[in-house]
């Protein structure tokens, strides 16, 4: 990471987020989202992407990672309705009360069972997205919020994050509905499932900055497949939910700039 540029491993030159970042790139609405692509990069015979790094001119920032979607998996990771007694064992390992009589019967389940209550776990299933990770300035890193599920819970971390500027809740605000609008014009995101992408935002003292990141699970829609990135996922329909988690996050968002005092000392008051 060097000279506002940051370097991302790729499986070659097929790779499909690389792919997807060439296709961003020429798009007049999404290469407003997402980071600048900036090329690919060889060394030693591995592949890299190299993207202006979006931490660049930010002094001390506060930093939040935001996994967007209903899922995070493709429809071929959960294909397959085997069922699976390591899943099983990891479930009962989370939550012994998770599964159901037949479950708990033939002690196996299905990877699309395990996964769905992964996702479950958190407010993606509901909200279209979840908080993965934060960073404050001076603090290490928090990731342990997989399982912030609720308005309440959901509001509270949003306002320890923000601290208490209601400035910063605005910008934030104001650059998620501008990214919506883009999102809602690319035809790069008319014709792509797009899955276990992050809004990552970042600020310090002076600026806001928010961008769409990873696109390893870009995928083309088959032919004829049309998607409004907000209906409900059913197996075929390739529907993500991207839409859906920015319009819980707008409206998460105006809460917490509503309110933003209040939800700053209540995040204090239960330590987030």
């Amino acid at each position: 990471m060097a000279n506002g540029i940051v370097r991302k491993r790729i499986s070659g030159p097929n790779d499909t987020e690389l792919l997807a970042y060439r296709q961003l790139m020429v798009d007049q609405h999404a290469i407003k989202v997402v980071p600048k692509f900036l090329g690919v990069h060889q060394v030693s015979g591995e592949h890299f992407i190299e993207l202006h790094n979006m931490l660049h001119g930010f002094v001390e920032p506060n930093v939040m990672d935001i996994k967007m979607g209903f899922r995070t998996f493709t429809e071929n990771e959960v294909s397959n309705t085997a069922l699976r007694e390591d899943l099983y064992k990891k479930m009962i390992a989370v939550d012994p009360n998770a599964p159901t009589a037949e479950e708990h019967a033939q002690k196996a389940i299905t990877k699309l069972r395990y996964m769905l209550f992964r996702e479950n776990m958190s407010s993606t299933q509901e909200k279209g997205f979840r908080i993965e990770a934060l960073k404050m300035r001076g603090c290490s890193p928090v990731t342990d919020l997989k399982t912030i599920k609720n308005d309440h819970q959901i509001r509270t971390t949003v306002g320890h994050f923000v601290n208490g500027r209601r400035s910063v809740a605005k910008d934030i605000l104001k650059r998620l509905r501008h990214m919506r609008t883009l999102i809602e014009k690319s035809e790069f995101f008319q014709h792509h499932q797009v899955l276990g992408s992050s809004v990552f935002i970042v600020y310090d003292d002076h600026q806001v900055g928010v961008w769409l990141i990873d696109f390893a699970k870009s995928l083309p829609l088959p032919a004829n497949t049309k998607i409004t990135h907000r209906r409900r996922w059913e197996m075929g329909n390739c529907e993500e939910g991207l839409l859906h988690g920015f319009d819980e996050l707008i409206r998460t968002m105006e809460a917490v700039q509503q309110n933003v005092h209040t939800l700053r000392h209540q995040s204090r008051a239960t330590d987030v």
